[in-house]
């Protein structure tokens, strides 16, 4: 049974004001740390008193001192662990809640929308189209949803990164998860959330991790550790297309189309497609046998980081500055068609480049002629 604010300040309910009170002055006199009392408990007796002052019968919930804040963090590290915890765990629920219903709708093939959340928690809208399609409406923040079927995104996907237990994952075991005019609604994927399409593509927005310094668990003074929460996005069988990566990022697929990569980055895939002119120095990029890598932007491949790793699936790895100092005069004859757009000192300029897999494992073989293609 629930305790409500009479019984705490340990009068009968429908006390009038005088006796609310009298109960509240005899306890305070008691618990009073002033007194040697407990403090906690104190504090406890004088909410009951304001609650009844105001009729309100029973204490907040966890849940509503949260709601009224409106705020998921506090003054400390401790209250705000403590507030999103709570809200990871509410919402957690609700995923479940969710995918339970979508999968009853699934298996009657069915069409039908409700909301899940609140307007503390965050609402969003999963509706189950005629084409089996699920449409999600608002800020995914915590928690799982498996479905078996493409799934169509209006809003950003977050995690909470203060706890593996409620980490956002989104299951797809087929179809496409795809977000509604990513760039123009400038959605975002981040924070360590983790989308996973078994059979289709992920076409998405930004994405961005993150990475920050939390004290030393042991209580060292001054020093502190990294903390990773790695935002990742799987596809193996399909593509994915995004925007911008950035700041602690995994994508893998067979095929990953993106603008630019910054600040640890790892990509793994058959065919990478980089439209932007951005690589920073810390991005990995590991190639499937017999895969490419592309160029698109019309600028010097200087303006790429030359620390950039390349690794093949047998384990050889090579910097981007062992393929931008190889000079390409002695390659155009054989495999440059159009040579006018080079010139006999360059390294890899122009309009865009390829790199192949074969050209990345016979890099640096004495034998033989080279096998480096430039352009497409």
């Amino acid at each position: 049974m629930v305790e409500n604010n009479y019984d705490i300040l340990e009068i009968v309910e429908g006390s009038t004001e005088k006796e609310i009170r009298n109960g509240f002055r005899r306890l305070a006199l008691q618990f009073h740390s002033d007194r040697g009392g407990d403090n906690e408990q104190f504090i406890k007796i004088k909410q009951a008193y304001e609650d009844l002052k105001i009729g309100k019968k029973y204490p907040e919930t966890d849940i509503e001192k949260l709601r009224k804040s409106r705020v998921y963090s506090g003054d400390s590290e401790e209250d705000i662990r403590r507030k999103n915890r709570i809200l990871g765990q509410e919402l957690s629920k609700e995923m479940q809640t969710a995918q339970e219903w979508a999968a009853a709708l699934n298996r009657s093939n069915s069409t039908a929308s409700r909301l899940f959340g609140s307007k503390t928690l965050g609402e969003i809208e999963l509706e189950r189209k005629a084409n089996g399609a699920l449409s999600i409406k608002g800020n995914f923040m915590a928690g799982e949803l498996s479905y078996d079927g493409p799934i169509i995104m209006q809003g950003n996907v977050s995690s909470p990164s203060w706890t593996e237990e409620f980490r956002t994952k989104i299951h797809l075991t087929r179809g496409d998860f795809k977000f509604v005019n990513p760039i123009e609604n400038k959605y975002k994927i981040e924070n360590g959330a983790k989308i996973i399409v078994d059979n289709g593509n992920a076409v998405i927005g930004n994405i961005f991790g993150r990475k920050y310094k939390v004290q030393d668990p042991e209580g060292r003074v001054g020093i502190y550790l990294n903390q990773e929460n790695r935002t990742q996005i799987l596809a193996p069988r399909g593509k994915i297309i995004a925007e911008n990566a950035v700041n602690t990022v995994y994508l893998e697929a067979d095929t990953i189309i993106a603008l630019n990569l910054e600040d640890d980055v790892k990509i793994r895939g058959r065919e990478i497609l980089l439209y932007g002119s951005k690589v920073t120095y810390d991005v990995i990029i590991e190639l499937k046998k017999d895969g490419i890598i592309k160029f698109f932007e019309s600028f010097s491949v200087q303006g790429i980081s030359n620390d950039v790793k390349i690794r093949l699936e047998n384990g050889k790895e090579i910097r981007l500055f062992d393929i931008k100092t190889k000079k390409i005069k002695d390659l155009a004859d054989e495999f440059v068609p159009n040579k006018s757009n080079y010139h006999k000192d360059d390294t890899m300029v122009g309009k865009g480049f390829t790199i192949t897999y074969q050209m990345l494992e016979n890099l640096n073989k004495k034998s033989g002629k080279s096998r480096w293609k430039i352009g497409f």
